[in-house]
Parts: structure tokens; sequence; C-alpha cells
């Protein structure tokens, strides 16, 4: 089987490249290069193209079962600042490919979702059939393209998954893959380049919602076990398995001085933090009921918070520790976790 995987160049779906691999099934990446790495596809056929040209997506789907889509832009903060940019790509480009998937016969679609969708939910932890009200651009972006899904899977039998993911995080244990965007604004990876001396001080946004401790609460899951969970969602449409959408986060939620703790106690290194107000469209708490796909997918997240940090230590100490530093950067607090390149 035959896997064409939009936005493999970058940090999730390089990931998911490598695992589909590992498992057993042929990949052909599509990725523009915008903000994914070139090295990133080593080992794989690679093919450079947006996925709004239709000509170009067409002929990379040729040959190909099942379509993975990752290629999206995923900043919050920048959805905010330009949405046109976020509706063009991820709402139309999404469009231009779900057309060419269906023109080519192909009827298998996993789509790279995001809890961005749910906006400020009112159940914690937050279950599939939540109500969804986007807050941000982003989210918004990424709700069309599953209701485009749901009309398509009614109108013509493509049958989906949409895996709405929470903070993806950490790097491979071969260290070759890992988290490098530019700028960097996901919680972990910013917080690490300041334990590298790469950054400083770590600009947090808003220590005075309500939570504990007045910061924010993410549910983070390790990219390795996104990956695998990914796999399992190919698995389960391949077998027949309804259209649906699913969680895939581990239920336990922390908040930003949480991780910051653990990050200082794993690298050995106290953190220079700046506080700011907060940023528009953040929700304070953000935390998956994932039981949805452990029962239907047999999918379940192993690796712990320290093992996120940890691989993400190593892959940042390995990958940038001779960088530049660069401390007119901000580090956001909770950006949402998800592919960045466009694809």
């Amino acid at each position: 089987m035959r896997v064409l995987l939009t936005g493999g160049a970058g940090y999730i779906g390089s990931h998911v490249a490598r695992e589909l691999s590992r498992c057993g099934f042929a990949v052909r990446i599509y990725d523009n290069l915008s903000t994914g790495h070139r090295r990133f596809t080593n080992g794989f056929e690679l093919v450079v193209g947006d996925i709004q040209d239709q000509a170009k997506v067409t002929a990379a789907l040729e040959g190909c079962d099942v379509v993975m889509h990752f290629a999206a832009d995923i900043c919050v903060a920048e959805s905010i600042e330009n949405p046109r940019k976020y509706f063009h790509n991820n709402s139309m480009g999404s469009l231009t490919l779900l057309d060419a998937t269906l023109d080519a016969g192909i009827r298998h679609f996993v789509f790279s979702s995001t809890a961005a969708v749910y906006g400020m939910p009112s159940t914690i932890p937050i279950p599939e059939d939540a109500t969804r009200t986007p807050v941000n651009p982003y989210g918004a972006s990424k709700l069309f393209v599953e209701h485009a899904l749901e009309t398509y899977s009614r109108a013509y039998g493509l049958r989906y998954a949409s895996l709405r993911y929470f903070n993806a995080a950490g790097a491979d244990a071969n260290g070759d893959i890992g988290e490098l965007h530019e700028p960097e604004t996901h919680l972990i990876p910013s917080i690490l380049l300041v334990a590298a001396g790469m950054r400083s001080p770590l600009r947090i946004f808003g220590n005075d919602y309500r939570t504990p401790d007045g910061t924010c609460i993410r549910d983070y899951i390790h990219v390795n076990d996104l990956a695998s969970g990914h796999v399992a969602a190919l698995r389960y449409l391949a077998a027949g398995g309804e259209s649906t959408a699913l969680n895939l986060g581990t239920g336990r939620g922390y908040s930003v001085q949480e991780i910051i703790s653990s990050t200082e106690a794993i690298t050995g290194r106290k953190l220079i933090k700046e506080f700011l107000p907060r940023r528009s469209g953040d929700p304070p708490i953000l935390v998956a009921d994932s039981s949805r796909a452990r029962q239907m997918l047999a999918w379940t997240p192993i690796r712990p918070l320290e093992e996120i940090i940890s691989s993400a230590w190593n892959w940042v100490r390995r990958t940038q520790a001779e960088a530049t530093p660069c401390p007119g950067i901000d580090g956001a607090s909770n950006c949402e976790a998800s592919p960045a390149n466009r694809g």
C-alpha cells in the first residue's frame, strides 16, 4: 500500500513517514519545502510542490492508495494577524487536494486536525462530540476541512479519519529528526532553546488563567505516539472502518509552569523567565478524552512527559547547539503543536 503524505518534510509528517516505513508501507512525500526540511525526507520519494497546484497534486497521487494530509500553516498568533493566509492554504488548499483525491479514485483519507477546533471547551477532558467553536482562524481553517470531509464522505463515499491532536512534542530516538521551526513558537522547544543558551529570556504569555498556577494547561503527546496513531487510523480505514473523528492525546494535562519545572530538572539548568500578557485565542485548558481512539484503533500513547522532554533535549543539543543565539524571538506559551509546513 502506497501513501501520499502531504507535508511530510515537516515535524509531525516526517515522524509519521518513518513509522509508516517501519510498518511496511510505501511512502511518497509531497511538500513545497516552505517550512519543511529536505533532509527530513532522506530515504523517501519526494515530490516538491504546493497542495494548491492541482496538476502537480494529481500527478503525485498516481499509484497511491491512501492520502495523509499534514500540509498546513499552524501558528495561532499568526492566524489572527493574517487569516487570509490560513484560509487560502489550510482550507482552499485542502479542497484542492480532496478534489484531486476523489478524481484519482482514492477513497481513504487521514487528516491532520487539531484540538483548536473545540475553541473554549466546557468539558475537560474534551470528548469528540464536544461543540466545535474555534476561537482563532487556525482552528476555523481546520474545522472547515472537517466539514468538507463529512460532506464528501456522505456524497462520494470517501472514508476518512480526522485526527484531532493536542500538543505534539519530543523527537525520534535516533536523533535524525525533531522539531525545527523558524521562528520556534512551541513551548517545549522554546524552553530548551533557553536551556541551551540560544534564547533568553523565556517569554510566557499569561499567568493569570483560572488554573492552579495561573498558566495554561495542555495535553502533551510524544510525536512518535502520534505517529503510531496515524498508522493505526490507516489500518482501521483499510480494514473497512467507518469515517470518524478521533482525539489523539494522553488525557493528562500539564501547565506551562509544570513543563518548565520538569525541563529544569532534566536539563539541570535554571531558566530565566518573563511573563507577558495573555495572547488572544489561547484557551486556558486543552486536555483530550482519547478513549474512543484507544477503543477503535487499539492505540495507546506510551511515552511519558520525561521522555518527551529528554528526547527533545537530545535533539536540540545534537542539531542546534552551535546555532547563533536569537534572544529577540519570543517563546510562546502554548502555540498549537501541529504540522507547520504548507506542503
